[in-house]
């Protein structure tokens, strides 16, 4: 960079020289000693103002600060795509996780429908024993109730033979059928012993 400065005004000094050494042969007469004088301060200005433009490029490193902007920005590109992989990563992880998790959750409800339909026929099957006993323990009352009416009918029934028969006897029977009736039992009590 310095090495173009120095090229700069050494061209322009030649410059300078060119201008100075021409002769003023023409119409009118110009003062070259004041265009050289004014000249040469524009170069002056010129050469400190590439002077300071210089500085201050060092100054702020461009050429660095390019190159590390450059570096920084190809790092954080690595970086990203690092992280843009590990993020796949994650993601086929997690998907492959929740793909496993939702056949177990399916299995699991498999299961507790097997289980629900299974433990229902046990109820049915339960439940109908228990209705088949009802109804035999209900027909074996039903069965005792009937007999044990019977029973007493037929006791109620005896009774009131007999106790009708008594009444007809009481009516029917003379002092001579009472008489003929105890020696007829009198009779068979002796033939048996």
């Amino acid at each position: 960079m310095v090495a173009t400065a120095v090229f700069c005004l050494v061209l322009v000094g030649l410059a300078a020289l060119g201008f100075a050494s021409e002769g003023g042969e023409g119409a009118h007469h110009v003062d070259t000693g004041k265009q050289l004088k004014d000249f040469m301060w524009r170069v002056i200005d010129f050469a400190a103002l590439l002077a300071l433009l210089v500085w201050a490029l060092k100054k702020a490193n461009v050429k660095g600060a390019l190159g590390d902007r450059t570096a920084a920005i190809e790092k954080a590109l690595r970086d990203a795509e690092t992280a843009r992989d590990a993020a796949e990563r994650k993601l086929a992880e997690y998907r492959d996780k929740l793909e496993t998790a939702n056949k177990e959750v399916d299995e699991i409800y498999a299961g507790i429908r097997r289980e629900g339909e299974l433990e229902k026929e046990r109820i049915i099957a339960e439940a109908q024993a228990a209705a088949e006993k009802i109804r035999e323990q209900a027909s074996a009352a039903a069965n005792q109730e009937i007999v044990k009416a019977k029973a007493e009918l037929r006791d109620e029934a005896a009774r009131l033979a007999v106790q009708m028969a008594e009444q007809a006897i009481r009516e029917k029977i003379t002092k001579d059928d009472q008489d003929r009736l105890a020696k007829d039992y009198l009779t068979k009590v002796e033939s048996l012993h």
